[in-house]
Protein backbone atom coordinates (compact mmCIF):
# COMPACT_ATOMS: atom_id res chain seq x y z
CA UNK A 1 0.00 0.00 0.00
CA UNK A 2 1.25 3.45 -0.87
CA UNK A 3 -0.57 5.10 2.03
CA UNK A 4 -0.23 4.08 5.64
CA UNK A 5 -2.53 6.79 6.96
CA UNK A 6 -5.52 8.92 5.98
CA UNK A 7 -6.52 12.26 7.49
CA UNK A 8 -10.09 13.37 6.84
CA UNK A 9 -11.77 16.74 7.03
CA UNK A 10 -15.18 16.61 8.76
CA UNK A 11 -17.83 18.98 7.33
CA UNK A 12 -18.58 18.04 3.73
CA UNK A 13 -16.16 15.09 3.83
CA UNK A 14 -17.16 12.65 6.55
CA UNK A 15 -20.32 14.41 7.73
CA UNK A 16 -23.18 15.99 5.81
CA UNK A 17 -23.69 18.95 8.12
CA UNK A 18 -25.09 21.55 5.72
CA UNK A 19 -28.68 21.40 7.02
CA UNK A 20 -27.45 21.51 10.60
CA UNK A 21 -25.14 24.48 10.08
CA UNK A 22 -27.80 26.38 8.14
CA UNK A 23 -30.48 25.74 10.77
CA UNK A 24 -28.23 26.78 13.65
CA UNK A 25 -26.88 29.77 11.73
CA UNK A 26 -30.34 31.00 10.78
CA UNK A 27 -31.62 30.42 14.29
CA UNK A 28 -28.80 32.59 15.59
CA UNK A 29 -29.57 35.32 13.07
CA UNK A 30 -33.24 35.19 14.03
CA UNK A 31 -32.41 35.52 17.71
CA UNK A 32 -30.81 38.89 16.88
CA UNK A 33 -33.66 40.01 14.64
CA UNK A 34 -31.66 39.41 11.46
CA UNK A 35 -32.95 37.74 8.26
CA UNK A 36 -32.25 34.12 7.40
CA UNK A 37 -29.78 33.06 4.70
CA UNK A 38 -30.71 30.47 2.08
CA UNK A 39 -29.23 27.12 3.21
CA UNK A 40 -27.28 26.51 -0.01
CA UNK A 41 -25.31 29.72 0.57
CA UNK A 42 -23.70 28.15 3.63
CA UNK A 43 -21.71 25.86 1.29
CA UNK A 44 -19.43 28.79 0.46
CA UNK A 45 -19.27 30.22 3.99
CA UNK A 46 -17.94 27.25 5.95
CA UNK A 47 -14.42 25.83 6.10
CA UNK A 48 -12.35 28.47 7.86
CA UNK A 49 -13.57 28.11 11.43
CA UNK A 50 -16.57 29.38 13.39
CA UNK A 51 -15.43 33.01 13.73
CA UNK A 52 -15.02 33.32 9.97
CA UNK A 53 -18.43 31.73 9.46
CA UNK A 54 -19.94 34.33 11.82
CA UNK A 55 -18.24 37.14 9.91
CA UNK A 56 -19.55 35.84 6.58
CA UNK A 57 -23.08 35.38 7.91
CA UNK A 58 -23.18 38.90 9.32
CA UNK A 59 -21.70 40.42 6.17
CA UNK A 60 -24.27 38.63 4.02
CA UNK A 61 -27.19 40.12 5.97
CA UNK A 62 -25.53 43.55 6.24
CA UNK A 63 -24.97 43.52 10.00
CA UNK A 64 -21.84 45.20 11.38
CA UNK A 65 -21.27 43.41 14.67
CA UNK A 66 -17.97 44.07 16.39
CA UNK A 67 -16.47 43.72 19.82
CA UNK A 68 -18.96 42.62 22.47
CA UNK A 69 -21.79 42.35 19.93
CA UNK A 70 -19.77 39.84 17.90
CA UNK A 71 -18.88 37.90 21.06
CA UNK A 72 -22.57 37.64 21.99
CA UNK A 73 -23.48 36.53 18.47
CA UNK A 74 -20.81 33.80 18.48
CA UNK A 75 -21.88 32.69 21.97
CA UNK A 76 -25.48 32.28 20.80
CA UNK A 77 -24.34 30.19 17.84
CA UNK A 78 -22.19 28.02 20.11
CA UNK A 79 -25.06 27.57 22.57
CA UNK A 80 -27.41 26.42 19.83
CA UNK A 81 -24.81 24.08 18.34
CA UNK A 82 -24.00 22.48 21.69
CA UNK A 83 -27.71 21.88 22.34
CA UNK A 84 -28.12 19.66 19.25
CA UNK A 85 -24.80 18.94 17.50
CA UNK A 86 -26.09 15.85 15.68
CA UNK A 87 -29.47 17.21 14.58
CA UNK A 88 -29.81 16.84 10.81
CA UNK A 89 -26.29 15.41 10.55
CA UNK A 90 -25.50 12.17 8.72
CA UNK A 91 -22.46 10.32 7.38
CA UNK A 92 -22.07 10.34 3.62
CA UNK A 93 -23.00 7.03 1.91
CA UNK A 94 -20.40 4.32 2.29
CA UNK A 95 -18.08 6.26 4.58
CA UNK A 96 -18.66 4.27 7.80
CA UNK A 97 -18.00 1.05 5.88
CA UNK A 98 -14.92 2.54 4.23
CA UNK A 99 -13.39 3.65 7.53
CA UNK A 100 -14.02 0.19 8.98
CA UNK A 101 -12.31 -1.39 5.97
CA UNK A 102 -9.33 0.96 6.21
CA UNK A 103 -8.93 0.32 9.92
CA UNK A 104 -9.04 -3.43 9.35
CA UNK A 105 -6.33 -3.01 6.71
CA UNK A 106 -4.06 -1.30 9.23
CA UNK A 107 -4.45 2.25 7.89
CA UNK A 108 -4.11 4.89 10.61
CA UNK A 109 -7.09 7.26 10.59
CA UNK A 110 -7.29 10.88 11.69
CA UNK A 111 -9.96 13.57 11.55
CA UNK A 112 -8.82 17.20 11.41
CA UNK A 113 -11.40 19.99 11.35
CA UNK A 114 -11.61 23.75 11.73
CA UNK A 115 -14.86 23.18 13.65
CA UNK A 116 -14.49 23.72 17.44
CA UNK A 117 -12.83 20.73 19.07
CA UNK A 118 -15.68 19.73 21.37
CA UNK A 119 -18.27 19.68 18.57
CA UNK A 120 -15.87 17.85 16.25
CA UNK A 121 -15.44 15.08 18.80
CA UNK A 122 -19.16 14.76 19.50
CA UNK A 123 -20.05 14.50 15.81
CA UNK A 124 -17.30 12.02 14.93
CA UNK A 125 -18.16 9.83 17.92
CA UNK A 126 -21.85 9.96 17.03
CA UNK A 127 -21.29 8.98 13.39
CA UNK A 128 -18.15 6.85 13.47
CA UNK A 129 -17.67 5.67 17.04
CA UNK A 130 -14.09 4.68 17.76
CA UNK A 131 -12.98 4.10 14.17
CA UNK A 132 -10.61 7.12 13.89
CA UNK A 133 -7.36 6.91 15.86
CA UNK A 134 -7.24 10.68 16.40
CA UNK A 135 -9.93 13.39 16.26
CA UNK A 136 -8.84 17.02 16.44
CA UNK A 137 -10.94 20.13 16.07
CA UNK A 138 -10.11 23.79 16.49
CA UNK A 139 -8.46 24.90 19.74
CA UNK A 140 -6.99 28.30 20.55
CA UNK A 141 -3.48 26.86 20.54
CA UNK A 142 -3.99 24.93 17.30
CA UNK A 143 -3.63 27.02 14.10
CA UNK A 144 -6.54 26.65 11.70
CA UNK A 145 -6.15 25.03 8.30
CA UNK A 146 -4.67 25.74 5.79
CA UNK A 147 -1.79 26.25 8.24
CA UNK A 148 -0.08 22.83 8.13
CA UNK A 149 0.96 22.79 11.80
CA UNK A 150 -1.93 20.63 13.01
CA UNK A 151 -1.72 18.22 10.07
CA UNK A 152 1.99 17.71 10.68
CA UNK A 153 1.44 17.28 14.43
CA UNK A 154 -1.25 14.69 13.70
CA UNK A 155 1.11 12.81 11.37
CA UNK A 156 3.70 12.73 14.15
CA UNK A 157 1.11 11.57 16.67
CA UNK A 158 0.07 8.79 14.30
CA UNK A 159 3.73 7.82 13.94
CA UNK A 160 3.79 8.33 10.18
CA UNK A 161 5.86 10.45 7.78
CA UNK A 162 3.66 13.03 5.98
CA UNK A 163 4.41 11.52 2.57
CA UNK A 164 2.73 8.25 3.63
CA UNK A 165 -0.58 9.99 4.46
CA UNK A 166 -3.42 10.87 2.11
CA UNK A 167 -5.26 14.03 3.16
CA UNK A 168 -8.95 13.97 2.21
CA UNK A 169 -11.27 16.98 2.09
CA UNK A 170 -13.92 18.84 0.14
CA UNK A 171 -12.47 22.34 -0.18
CA UNK A 172 -9.55 24.40 -1.38
CA UNK A 173 -8.60 24.94 2.26
CA UNK A 174 -8.08 21.18 2.64
CA UNK A 175 -6.07 20.86 -0.57
CA UNK A 176 -3.86 23.78 0.52
CA UNK A 177 -3.35 22.15 3.92
CA UNK A 178 -2.21 18.91 2.33
CA UNK A 179 0.18 20.63 -0.03
CA UNK A 180 1.76 22.69 2.75
CA UNK A 181 2.12 19.58 4.93
CA UNK A 182 3.79 17.55 2.18
CA UNK A 183 0.87 15.12 1.90
CA UNK A 184 -0.94 13.88 -1.19
CA UNK A 185 -4.50 15.18 -1.39
CA UNK A 186 -7.83 13.80 -2.51
CA UNK A 187 -10.80 16.05 -3.08
CA UNK A 188 -14.23 14.50 -2.55
CA UNK A 189 -17.02 15.52 -4.91
CA UNK A 190 -19.94 14.85 -2.55
CA UNK A 191 -19.12 17.79 -0.27
CA UNK A 192 -19.62 21.55 -0.16
CA UNK A 193 -17.34 22.63 -3.02
CA UNK A 194 -16.85 21.60 -6.64
CA UNK A 195 -14.16 19.89 -8.71
CA UNK A 196 -13.01 23.21 -10.17
CA UNK A 197 -12.07 24.58 -6.74
CA UNK A 198 -10.40 21.34 -5.67
CA UNK A 199 -8.34 21.10 -8.86
CA UNK A 200 -7.37 24.76 -8.71
CA UNK A 201 -5.92 24.14 -5.24
CA UNK A 202 -3.83 21.20 -6.32
CA UNK A 203 -5.90 18.08 -5.59
CA UNK A 204 -3.88 15.06 -6.71
CA UNK A 205 -6.98 12.86 -6.82
CA UNK A 206 -10.74 13.39 -7.04
CA UNK A 207 -13.23 10.85 -5.69
CA UNK A 208 -16.91 10.66 -6.60
CA UNK A 209 -17.78 7.97 -4.07
CA UNK A 210 -16.55 6.10 -1.02
CA UNK A 211 -15.69 3.18 -3.31
CA UNK A 212 -13.44 5.37 -5.46
CA UNK A 213 -11.81 6.83 -2.37
CA UNK A 214 -11.10 3.37 -1.04
CA UNK A 215 -9.47 2.37 -4.33
CA UNK A 216 -7.21 5.43 -4.16
CA UNK A 217 -6.11 4.70 -0.59
CA UNK A 218 -5.73 0.94 -0.92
Amino acid sequence: MKYRGAIFDLDGTLADTLRSIAAIGNGTLGAFGLPAIEPEAYRQMVGNGADKLMERMLARVGADYRGEDFVRFRAEYDRRYAADPLGGVAPYPGLPELLATLKAAGIKLGVLSNKPDDMTRVIVEGLYGGLPDLVWGQLAERPKKPDPTAALAMAEALGLPPETILYIGDSGVDMDTAQRAGMDSCGVLWGFRDAEELTAHGAKFLAKSAVELGEIIL
